[in-house]
């Protein structure tokens, strides 16, 4: 069935309808990180606080304090339902049935339950915390972006009358389209949705996630959101993110074993995952370094995902730090994942697997990188290449708005780990403008894990 997009925004009664209709409503990689939190950390206190980095948008001014309230009480009302667990015990993901145990499984329907919040305003700007057992927060990082991410639509959709509505879905719709038909028909393309967090709407959302499904066919890999990848019959993509570093470095007893912390959290989820998995995210604490002072197992793992680095640039670097420790990099996997749009998912996929046909042209690959050259491939930068297409994919409403308005531009919003155990959690990312945490902590960590290979961009999205 098709859902009229337009219709329903502009008939829904908002104070009625919840954004987060599913505990499943989340990246994938933050269930399989909770039961690794669950069997290591279960006594281990954190805080998450949201930051806003698009700072020219206060959110407060533009979301009601109440909504968010209503919209974050129904989320704390929610259980994991027992055809959920169902699916998630029975499922084959990644080709391995039972990755999550029946003991975690039945922890979740009998003691899973979010913590209460705290929500205030300064200065125009949304405060919103969250405190308690590291196994019991976690999950409220992605319902809370969710949410304020729809808010911030559904603020914006309410100043519309149903026919600007209707220009406005149209708009987006062909936006979708003429970037999906760019990517139809390119050889050995990989690309999955990874844009919960950021979305538009649920509804927008699922409403990709189809098309992507109906057009791509095998292209199509999959989505990191574990419920339209149990409502659709999708695969659900994802492993872990920068919270395990993190937690496990605030943790750390001195320098020594906050250096060590970014290798001890592989250690223990090989184990945890039984050698499966093993997609690495080496960039939390700068990602030229962690590659230099890697023990030589960490080259036996799949591959590693690129977040805050120029892609091209941490591609080719992976590519050579596994031959320098005798690994072959074609059979290996890099995913790019940051602010990803049409142009640079072709641009990369051309650089690292030479294929340049379908429906892209010559233009794509110009304009995705100044030293990309589709012309001249060389062989040597080889690698499996996968895209997870996250905001420009889910929230590109830019240039939509019949107003001519910016209203539904998407902003740079985060919910990261503040805290673990009392003490302060770390951010240097391989982009300056995404380092997060006390200033004379940022400092230490810097002068333990150094600045080799770090750059400084905006951060977009």
């Amino acid at each position: 069935m098709i859902v009229n997009l337009a219709e329903r925004a502009h008939n829904h009664n908002w104070r009625l309808d919840p954004i987060t209709r599913s505990l499943l409503d989340t990246d994938f990689y933050k269930l399989l990180m909770l039961q690794f939190i669950w069997k290591h950390f279960p006594k281990v206190e954190v805080t998450f606080t949201l930051v806003n980095r698009t700072k020219q948008v206060r959110l407060a001014e533009r979301i009601s304090v109440d909504e968010v309230r209503q919209q974050l009480d129904h989320v704390r009302k929610l259980r994991f339902h027992r055809s959920e667990l169902i699916w998630l015990a029975g499922n084959t993901f990644y080709g391995k049935r039972g990755i999550f145990e029946p003991d975690f499984l039945e922890w979740l329907e009998r003691d899973f339950q979010l913590p209460d919040y705290h929500l205030s305003v300064v200065d125009g700007e949304l405060s919103l915390t969250f405190h308690g057992t590291w196994t019991q927060t976690t999950l409220w990082e992605v319902y809370a972006l969710s949410i304020l991410s729809e808010l911030k639509t559904r603020a914006s959709l309410r100043e519309m009358s149903e026919f600007s509505l209707d220009i406005l879905y149209a708009r987006a719709k062909a936006n979708l389209w003429s970037k999906i038909e760019r990517l139809r028909g390119v050889p050995g393309l990989r690309v999955a949705d990874f844009g919960t967090r950021r979305r538009h709407s649920f509804l927008w959302q699922e409403y990709v996630v189809k098309a992507m499904r109906d057009t791509l066919g095998d292209s199509f890999t999959g989505s990191s959101n574990t419920y339209l990848a149990y409502k659709h019959d999708l695969e659900a993509i994802g492993t872990n993110a920068h919270e395990l570093p993190m937690a496990l470095a605030a943790m750390a007893a001195d320098d020594e074993e906050l250096k060590h912390s970014q290798y001890h959290v592989l250690q223990l989820w090989q184990n945890t995952y039984q050698r499966e998995l093993l997609i690495m995210l080496p960039d939390t604490f700068g990602t030229t370094q962690f590659l230099a002072d890697a023990p030589d197992w960490v080259a036996d793992w799949t591959g590693q995902r690129m977040d805050s680095k120029n892609p091209f640039v941490a591609g080719g670097e992976y590519i050579e730090w596994i031959k320098s420790r005798g690994r072959d990099a074609e059979n290996k996997l890099i995913i790019a994942s940051d602010g990803l749009d049409v142009a640079q998912i072709l641009g990369l996929h051309a650089y690292f697997s030479g294929e340049i046909l379908g429906n892209a042209t010559p233009q794509d690959f110009r304009n995705a990188t100044d030293f990309l050259d589709a012309n001249k491939w060389n062989p040597q930068r080889r690698i499996r290449f996968s895209s997870g297409w996250g905001t420009l994919l889910t929230n590109d409403f830019r240039g939509c708005d019949p107003s001519g308005g910016n209203g539904f531009d998407p902003i740079s919003l985060v919910c990261k780990l503040s805290e673990a155990n009392g003490r302060p959690a770390v951010k240097l990312s391989d982009n300056y403008a995404k380092a997060m945490g006390p200033s004379e902590e940022v400092a230490r960590y810097r002068r333990v894990f150094g600045s080799a290979g770090l750059t400084n961009v905006p951060a977009i999205v």
